[in-house]
This record gives C-alpha cells, sequence and structure tokens, in this order.
C-alpha cells in the first residue's frame, strides 16, 4: 500500500498554465479551497490548480455543462491527456466532485468524491459510538490449555517470531509432498496469520459471493481499491492442530462490506488473538469478535466504520489491517483512521472498555505490541506523526518518538531489553531502538541518530511491510523488494545487505526463526531458508505452489503456513 511518484512527479512539474477562457460564469467559490492536505483553486477565468502533500500538480483548464465540469490538462503525460468529466454539487463555498469518466488516474484519485472546503472549513468527525454485544447468559470461561508450544497472536508472543526446539526441515513439498503433514483448504481471501494454543490452530477469513473474488499480489504503487462490495461471510475457524480437520467455524458477521480494501489486501488482514481461554477476531468496520476457545460467542464490540487510506487523500480506502492484542486479561486494539485516532482496551471475558485513550494520528496499520522490559510492561505502538509507549494497564501515555513514514504497517517489538520499531515508507523509512525506561518526547533533531533515550536508528532502511526479526543479537530486516539487512542489534552496525537470490512479486510476510534458522516467505510462494548468523548463507528454497501473504506460526516442531487458499502442516513427523 504504497505510492511509487517520483517518475510522475517529474512529469507533471513541466506543466504549464493553460490560456484563461472567458465568457463562462464560474459556479465554483473564487477562493482557495482545501480537501484534506491538498489545496485548489476553481478560478473564474476558466484555469484549476490543485497542489497535494507528496502528490504532482494538477493544472489546466474546466468548462461546465449541465451540472457537469470537464477538466483538461494540455500538457499532460501519456494517460492523462484526454479529459476528466464530473458531476458537481455546491453546498455554500463548499464544492464537491462525483467520477462521470475519467482515464487519468492522478486526477480520478484526487477528485473522485472529494468535497473541497474553504481554509478554516474543517470538516467535523462524526460521533464515534462503540456498541457492544454480549451473550446472555454468558458461557464459562474455559480453563486454558497449557500456553508451552502457544502462538497466541501475530507473530507469537510479544511479535518476537521466534520459537527454539522445533527440529524443523530445510527443505519440505516436491512430487512426493516431502514433510508436509497435512493441508487444509480454506475458503474466501485473508492475510491473516493463523495463531496456535493447545491443540487448536485459529484462522479468520472473508468469504465473498462474488466467485471471482481476489487480490493483486506484486511491488507496485497503485493505490486502488477493489471493488468488490458483494456480500461476504466473516468467518472464524479453529482446526485440529495435529490433523488439520476443522474442529468448528463462527460465522460472525455477514452481509455487504462497509468499507472497501486496497486490491493487495483483503477483508480479514488482521490475525487473531487468544490468552487460551477466549479467541478475538478483528474484522475491522464489521466488528471486534470475541469466543471461547470451544467456539461459544461471548461478545462484540462494534468499533463503527474504521476509515483508512492514503494519508494524503481522504476518498482513498484501503481498510483496516492491525490486530488486536492480549495482555494480562485486556484485548488491546489501535485504531487510526482519517476522521479519529484512539488506543483501545476491553476486558476479554466481556468486552466492557477498561481504558480509552485518544490521539492525533494519520491512518495506520500496525498491530499494538506489549512487550516485557527491565523496566516493566510496556505498549507500543507505530504510527506516523508519532510511534507512541503507554502503559498497557491504563493507557496513560509513557514517550513518543516523531519522524516516522506517512504509512506505517510493521509491529513493534523488543529483544535484550532494547524495543524497535521501524516502517518502510519513502523518503522517511526509520528504524528507531529505544531504551523501555524512556519517558517523554524522545523525537531526534535534525543531524541526531542517537540520544539517551534512543540506543540507535537509521533513516533509509526501514521495511515497508513485515515486521523486522531480532535473534542471537542480530536485527534481521527484510524489504519488499527482498534486500535482506543484518544490523548489530546494540550497536546498529551492518553486518550485511544482500539481496535475496528470488524476487518476483515481493515479500509481506515477516520473517520468523528457529534453531538458527530464518524463514522468508515470498508472494509469489517460494519459502527461502536462511542461515541466521553475521555471514548471509541461503540453504534452501522449497515452493508452497500457492501465493503467500500471511506470516507462519511455530508450534512444537511444526511450521503452519497460511497461503491464499489453504493452512499447511511442514515439519518432520
Amino acid at each position: 500500500m504504497r505510492f511509487s511518484l517520483r517518475s510522475l512527479v517529474i512529469a507533471f512539474a513541466v506543466i504549464a498554465a493553460p490560456p484563461a477562457l472567458s465568457g463562462q460564469a464560474s459556479p465554483f467559490p473564487n477562493e482557495p479551497l482545501t480537501f484534506g492536505p491538498s489545496s485548489g483553486r476553481f478560478n473564474p477565468d476558466g484555469t484549476f490548480s490543485i497542489r497535494g502533500q507528496d502528490w504532482p500538480a494538477l493544472d489546466g483548464t474546466w468548462t461546465v455543462t449541465s451540472g457537469e465540469v470537464e477538466f483538461v490538462m494540455p500538457r499532460a503525460p501519456n494517460g492523462c491527456q484526454g479529459p476528466g468529466r464530473y458531476r458537481f454539487s455546491l453546498d455554500g463555498r463548499r464544492v464537491s466532485f462525483a467520477l462521470q469518466s475519467d482515464e487519468c488516474p492522478f486526477r480520478r484519485m484526487i477528485l473522485d468524491g472529494s468535497t473541497w472546503r474553504p481554509v478554516g472549513d474543517v470538516p467535523l468527525a462524526p460521533d464515534r459510538r462503540i456498541l457492544r454485544t454480549a451473550a446472555d447468559p454468558k458461557p464459562p470461561l474455559p480453563v486454558p490449555a497449557p500456553a508451552i508450544g502457544s502462538w497466541p497472536g501475530f507473530r507469537g508472543r510479544m511479535a518476537a517470531g521466534v520459537a527454539e526446539g522445533q527440529n524443523l526441515p530445510d527443505r519440505w513439498g516436491g512430487a512426493g509432498r516431502e514433510h508436509i503433514l497435512w493441508r487444509t483448504a480454506i475458503p474466501g481471501l485473508a492475510h491473516s496469520s493463523p495463531i496456535v494454543w493447545g491443540d487448536r490452530v485459529f484462522v479468520t477469513t472473508a468469504i465473498s459471493s462474488q466467485p471471482d473474488a481476489t487480490f493483486r499480489p506484486g511491488l507496485y504503487g497503485d493505490g486502488d481499491a477493489s471493488e468488490d462490495r458483494s456480500r461476504h461471510r466473516w468467518v472464524l475457524m479453529a482446526l485440529d492442530k495435529e490433523t488439520g480437520g476443522v474442529v468448528w467455524e463462527r460465522v460472525a458477521h455477514e452481509g455487504p462490506p462497509v468499507d472497501r480494501r486496497h486490491i493487495k489486501s483483503t477483508y480479514a488482514s488482521a490475525t487473531p488473538a487468544t490468552d487460551g481461554r477466549v479467541v478475538v477476531a478483528s474484522f475491522g468496520s464489521q466488528g471486534l469478535y470475541a469466543y471461547t476457545v470451544d467456539g461459544r460467542f461471548l461478545w462484540k464490540v462494534d468499533l463503527g466504520r474504521l476509515h483508512l487510506g492514503a494519508y494524503n487523500i481522504p476518498t482513498i480506502e484501503w481498510g483496516p489491517a492491525s490486530s488486536p492484542a492480549m495482555w494480562n486479561g485486556l484485548v488491546i486494539v489501535q485504531v487510526d483512521t482519517h476522521e479519529d485516532s484512539f488506543v483501545l482496551a476491553l476486558d476479554a471475558g466481556t468486552g466492557d472498555t477498561v481504558w480509552k485513550t485518544e490521539r492525533e494520528e494519520l491512518p495506520s496499520w500496525g498491530t499494538p505490541n506489549v512487550v516485557e522490559t527491565g523496566a516493566g510492561p510496556v505498549l507500543v505502538t507505530n504510527a506516523s506523526n508519532f510511534v507512541r509507549a503507554y502503559d498497557p494497564a491504563t493507557g496513560k501515555e509513557l514517550w513518543r518518538i516523531g519522524r516516522s513514514s506517512k504509512i506505517t504497517a510493521p509491529t513493534p517489538i523488543v529483544a535484550e531489553d532494547l524495543i524497535v520499531v521501524a516502517s518502510g515508507r519513502a523518503p522517511e523509512r526509520p528504524i528507531f531502538v529505544v531504551r523501555p525506561e524512556a519517558r517523554g518526547n524522545l523525537t531526534l533533531a535534525d543531524g541526531e541518530t542517537t540520544s539517551e533515550a534512543v540506543a540507535w536508528s537509521r533513516t533509509g532502511r526501514g521495511p515497508y511491510m513485515p515486521t523486522p526479526l531480532a535473534y542471537d543479537g542480530i536485527l534481521y530486516v527484510l524489504a519488499n523488494n527482498g534486500v535482506f539487512d543484518a544490523y548489530d542489534l546494540k550497536t546498529g552496525a551492518e553486518i550485511y545487505r544482500q539481496r535475496l537470490p528470488h524476487l518476483g512479486s515481493g515479500f509481506s510476510a515477516s520473517p520468523v526463526a528457529a534453531d538458527g534458522r530464518i524463514y522468508l516467505s515470498s508472494e509469489d510462494g517460494e519459502m527461502l531458508v536462511i542461515r541466521a548468523g553475521r555471514t548471509f548463507e541461503h540453504i534452501a528454497t522449497s515452493s508452497m505452489d500457492e501465493l503467500l501473504m500471511a506470516t507462519p506460526a511455530l508450534s512444537e516442531g511444526v511450521m503452519f503456513v497460511r497461503s491464499a487458499q489453504s493452512l499447511i502442516a511442514i515439519g518432520r513427523r
């Protein structure tokens, strides 16, 4: 979910202002107007000019006929020479546009569905009502199975992605399906990862009634949303860990999606979480759902519509992906939208609100993480305005650090009592390594890379989608484009930078590690095994024969791999 605009900005930079038009009364306000961070003028002489944040300049002429306006950019690059036609409506000094036809993607993305307002006319955020529905009577919570071998949330305990003592094979699959213990078909589309507790593996999915529903993998900068608004079923499934058989499945919600999703995403991109008693699934605008681990409904919390998308064009919708986290009887969710932003803690057994902390943020997609440190538990959230840390028991802010990317997706982690947070949208692409006892505003001044609170930092090296992996004193960073970096965790010194032998459509899943091996899943379905250590060594590559977007789970000698169509168990036994 990113825009690659360098070439577009260069192409548009030479656009010249066209000659003025005459003889036509202007229906548009003769003053500067704003739409999100963009500004524009629709001048009485028939010219227009639009300037956006990290967006190419748009200049040209307009003409109006019967409630429809036609925009033309005389010196536009290929794809934008033709006219764009929009219906428009006026509300006092505000003007709104609705697409009729336009082959120019940049003009279409910024104008379609937009409402331009006078400077200072800030749209009011709608009141957000958080509604809870609970089972009556409430079923008793089961006694949790032992936590040994559990992988309770996104990338396991504290999102570390490490589980030793697995004795996994280096190679699997092939004609003989070597080391493939079982493969179970999972209907629908989902990028959510599997989680494990006891003898159960839990997955979520969103099943479209549109038979050809799909997503588009790959390395590209398009910000388009999927057109699939058909009726869906949002489902939580529990599978037998030993056999892959479906033990139970629950339809949490059924109906058309409330919002749209990015063409590379799904309506079930958030990974569920469990504490061995309760399993929680987040389906974004469709709600947050809790069941006992044996499938009995506990509660639903409706958070309202979660409008997430491009930070610089509020009408572009990408949908949410942040996963819930569970800690000490709480379910914690991070909700950063165009309209409002907050972190919310709910009672895991009842869904009651324990605390809610408001904040000012851009849309974000990272998962909140409660990390155990020498300074106590710290809830860390990755977002654009600030990476923030909170007391997970109260929601009180502990520290913040700015200068992050405008789009944030990786999850914060902790290792050797250092908190690592990264994000990969250019130009910032930072990696921050923070000491957990820090307090206050930790934002580094220009030219600074360290401070008393920040052990080290880098710019231009953060990952866009995959969460970094800290393993045996080394921080591994996987970029979407297949560049694999290793840094000394304590000092930030670069150990190596290596382009992986497989690229294809790139990498979205996060690395996991066990027994001196690092496992990397490419979108094209290739799984690479890399030897951990200070020298890069590619051990093997195995094909899963299906697209891989989700991060694997590791549990008691088995790696559970979620593909686009299946859940696959890999192991020696």
